[in-house]
């Protein structure tokens, strides 16, 4: 166990006990689990994640603060490092004592007050005040799915959040990722509208696994082309060659 002490709160951070009974809350937003995976996939493809580096989805991100257990579980978070084996982290992760806090986490809204603008200091406290103060995470993305809007805060000198200004391209820089995240408009398994993609800091986009799939077989088709090209050449080349009474070398 490791604590901190501030004027407000004590925070301690513990092993979630294995009977304390987790919230069973159905996700709130039908786009959550696409929009999740979608994250996470690139992220894999590009070879973005370590060994140690966990992405978790609804999955319960644990502190005791004054006392009392406080759960929340991000519609998506990136944790760079983890210190213990991952089986241990199969129920909920308490960061500093399994390891580091989570670089980014995130919230797709829905039509349901999800609290996520939450700066309640009280228990249970809001998650805006426990991504904030309490885990202290860098960034802080909310999303929402319908209009396409991106909230990007960020930890400013004052440990408190503030919004950030995409660039040019609409793209706000992670420098913990050395990624930018921005806005993409398209289909992915069924589901049409906007997503949030990655982009590397030449600006070249971060590909899904079908993507890259579908890119390696137009590369194979080109390939295969080519060839065909060069055969039919050769054959052109050898009929002329025996037309003139000269045998080709195959």
């Amino acid at each position: 166990m490791t604590s901190v002490t501030s004027a407000s709160y004590d925070v301690k951070w513990e092993k979630l006990p294995d009977d304390f009974i987790l919230p069973d809350d159905p996700v709130d937003n039908i786009h959550q689990p696409a929009l999740a995976a979608a994250l996470t996939d690139s992220l894999e493809v590009a070879g973005q994640l370590s060994d140690t580096a966990v992405t978790t989805t609804n999955y319960g991100i644990c502190a005791t603060v004054n006392g009392k257990i406080v759960v929340k579980a991000p519609d998506w978070a990136y944790i760079p490092h983890i210190r213990v084996h991952k089986e241990e982290i199969e129920r909920s992760y308490t960061p500093q004592l399994q390891g580091e806090p989570p670089i980014i986490v995130m919230e797709f809204l829905s039509d349901t007050n999800g609290h996520e603008y939450s700066i309640k200091p009280t228990y249970p406290p809001g998650k805006w005040f426990f991504y904030e103060k309490i885990l202290k995470v860098p960034h802080y993305i909310i999303f929402e799915p319908y209009s396409g809007l991106i909230e990007h805060y960020q930890l400013d000198e004052s440990a408190g959040y503030k919004i950030q200004s995409s660039d040019d391209n609409g793209r706000y820089w992670i420098p913990q990722l050395q990624l930018y995240l921005g806005l993409w408009e398209g289909t992915r398994e069924q589901r049409k509208g906007y997503w949030l993609r990655w982009w590397n800091e030449a600006g070249e986009l971060l590909l899904w696994g079908s993507e890259l799939a579908i890119e390696e077989r137009q590369k194979a088709e080109v390939e295969r082309q080519k060839a065909e090209v060069e055969r039919q050449k050769a054959e052109r080349l050898a009929a002329q060659l025996r037309a003139a009474g000269i045998e080709p070398e195959l």
